[in-house]
């Protein structure tokens, strides 16, 4: 429960972007393609894969005593490289354009968004993995990651490739706040836990790892509206208790256009371009959280949540790819870019791209630096207009 001072600030109100919705109801789920072909791509590609008013100016230094991260393989900084899974990317060419070219467990050939957002706020310019045993606790009172790549807001999506799941990570988060006050002591631990900013990204998985692929029997169980509504429930279930726990300051990023992945660009090589169902599907989910995030803010004053439109943010670049000087919005840099991630993205293959920054994915799934940074450059402007 917040503290009783708390109880007296005027609720929040979640900062809402604008998000396009078809105005008519989907008829029926999207278009199953056979479970046989999705399960072969899926396995050979080792697939993953709101705000209060007032702020502080970019040009301000904010308090920000650490950036601790949940999620799944968009912000997972190395967690699965320590845990029985073959979803793994820490070998080349996988972060070859880290300073000393150091494949780190990214799913990216540099850094990711909670890297960039780290820096700009003055803290380290990595966040560090929590199982990564080259870091201790003087290095995560300044910045965590307890993602996993491959998970979900469903138990079911971990289970597929193994890894950490969502429940998981909160039960990290706590041994890592009993781990703070030893080293800082009560006090200073609640300060920084309670000043610190929150990165939250995850629930792509849920979707091409989980429900569409006909893996965990979610399909069978749900409606493509009644998963949405699942897998809602599961991430207030989340917001609110980290929110129990301490944190104050939280990023929730929505869902992108995950139709538009190359590996899903591939799998619809009959009808060509991005799979609209998806994006559909995509779209439906991010107004329900924007919903769900509303009434999270107005009964938990106290708790500022500020949503990510990264659907938004991600079309505007594959619409108009110059902006950032891109050229290739369709294909992974890595390997021919179609199908290619983790193992199969490997230092082997001759087809990958010189230069990634021409590139908006690295592989078949994930963005590439350039990509990543511009995100985080996103993220910050929401979070210093309606967060810090």
């Amino acid at each position: 429960m917040p503290a009783a001072a708390e109880h007296t600030r005027a609720p929040c109100q979640p900062y809402r972007h604008t998000l396009e919705l078809s105005t008519s109801a989907m008829a029926s789920p999207p278009t199953r393609r056979r479970a046989s072909v999705l399960q072969a791509a899926f396995l050979l590609a080792l697939c993953c894969c709101c705000c209060c008013s007032g702020g502080t100016s970019p040009t301000e230094s904010p308090n920000v005593p650490a950036v601790i991260v949940f999620g799944d393989s968009t912000v997972d900084t190395g967690n699965n490289n320590a845990i029985g899974t073959t979803l793994k990317s820490n070998f080349p060419p996988y972060g070859r354009d880290m300073a000393g070219g150091q494949a780190t467990g990214r799913f990216c050939n540099g850094r990711l968004p909670p890297d960039f957002i780290s820096e700009a706020l003055g803290l380290p310019p990595l966040v560090p993995a929590y199982l990564d045993p080259a870091y201790g606790i003087q290095d995560f009172a300044r910045g965590v990651c307890f993602a996993s790549a491959g998970t979900g807001l469903d138990n079911a999506t971990a289970g597929v490739l193994s890894v950490i799941p969502l429940w998981e990570e909160v039960e990290y988060f706590k041994e890592y706040q009993r781990r703070l006050r030893r080293h800082v002591g009560s006090s200073e631990a609640r300060r920084i836990v309670s000043d610190a900013l929150y990165i939250v990204s995850i629930g792509t998985n849920d979707f091409l790892e989980n429900y569409f692929l006909f893996v965990t029997g979610r399909f069978a169980q749900f409606t493509v509206g009644e998963f949405e509504d699942f897998l809602v429930a599961q991430a207030e279930w989340f917001l609110a208790e980290i929110h129990r726990l301490g944190a104050r300051r939280v990023t929730f990023a929505g869902l992108s256009p995950i139709g538009c992945l190359p590996l899903e660009r591939t799998l619809n090589t009959l009808r060509g371009g991005c799979v609209e169902e998806y994006n559909q599907v995509a779209r439906e989910y991010n107004v329900k959280v924007l919903d769900m995030l509303h009434r999270l803010c107005a009964s938990r004053p106290g708790l500022k949540v500020a949503y990510i439109n990264v659907y938004q943010n991600m079309l505007d670049l594959i619409n108009d790819p110059s902006t950032l000087g891109l050229e290739n919005v369709e294909e992974g840099c890595c390997a021919t870019g179609k199908l290619e991630m983790s193992y199969l993205c490997n230092d082997a293959s001759p087809l990958t791209c010189e230069d990634a920054n021409k590139y908006f994915f690295w592989d078949s799934f994930h963005p590439t630096e350039k990509v990543n940074q511009f995100f985080a450059k996103k993220t910050l402007d929401v979070c210093y207009k309606e967060l810090l």
